[in-house]
């Protein structure tokens, strides 16, 4: 069943098209790969998929009960209605708890108004216990219990990265984006980051999409791949197809060899 639909996107920044007439569908449940040279547009589309940026053309559709249209809303709206993401270079607040970068994460999915906030009614106490401790149970299951005391600065770089995860998981998303979640580990660090991906989609009945230079996390676990290339989208399909495909091995896969 297509959960996420782009019909013929591309967005200009002065006169440069950095997405050009980009096609592409993913079905609930998968595991989709972006790939591309440096500067091909993966993070380009990440930032359309999410707001960041408005397509000049084309358009965005998110299957739920009927088609929502994402061209134009804004990055909460666009959270709010299941996609979250995280980032190449990791968004944490640095200087807070691991705790506190989770619950932050569930905002989007409180229910108490402003007046119960700010005069501290019972529903107010009630929201923050569980928020809490939706937040703690997330953290135990990516295994980041022990150490939700601990300033985020002070977590290891995989650590980090995992902790960035549950924050985005705390918006309750039904499509993960995951932007170079492998980029600074180790191989032992990426081993254990390409189970926790299938994992995580397993445990969570997500889809997720990922944007990742490691050929081996990619081909591994993705049901498809979509290759682009200055801005263009020249391949797509599974990992087998899109490995043997001419014009991905010339420029992608051929020059990370070279």
């Amino acid at each position: 069943m297509t959960i996420l639909k782009l019909n013929n996107v591309s967005i200009t920044f002065g006169g440069l098209k950095a997405v050009s007439n980009i096609d592409m569908t993913v079905e609930k449940g998968q595991i989709v790969g972006i790939i591309g040279p440096n500067g091909a547009g993966k993070t380009t589309l990440f930032n359309l998929l999410t707001g960041m940026y408005a397509p000049t053309s084309g358009e965005i559709l998110l299957y739920k009960d009927n088609p929502i249209k994402l061209n134009g809303l804004k990055p909460y709206k666009i959270t709010g209605h299941g996609i979250a993401r995280t980032f190449q270079n990791i968004r944490l607040f640095r200087d807070m708890t691991v705790l506190d970068n989770v619950k932050i994460g569930f905002h989007s999915r409180t229910k108490c108004g402003f007046l119960s906030s700010v005069i501290r009614l019972p529903s107010y106490y009630d929201e923050e216990k569980r928020v809490r401790e939706d937040a703690e149970e997330l953290l135990k299951m990516l295994n980041l219990d022990n150490k939700k005391h601990e300033f985020a600065k002070n977590l290891s770089y995989g650590e980090q990265r995992r902790l960035e995860i549950a924050r985005a998981l705390a918006s309750e998303p039904s499509i993960l984006l995951l932007d170079e979640p492998a980029a600074g580990m180790n191989p032992n660090e990426t081993i254990e980051l390409t189970h926790l991906i299938t994992w995580i989609r397993d445990k969570f009945n997500l889809t997720i999409i990922l944007i990742e230079h490691d050929m081996k996390l990619v081909m591994g676990i993705c049901n498809k791949v979509y290759v682009l290339n200055y801005g263009n989208l020249i391949a797509g399909g599974t990992p087998d197809e899109v490995q043997n495909d001419p014009q991905v091995i010339e420029a992608y896969i051929g020059s990370e060899s070279a």
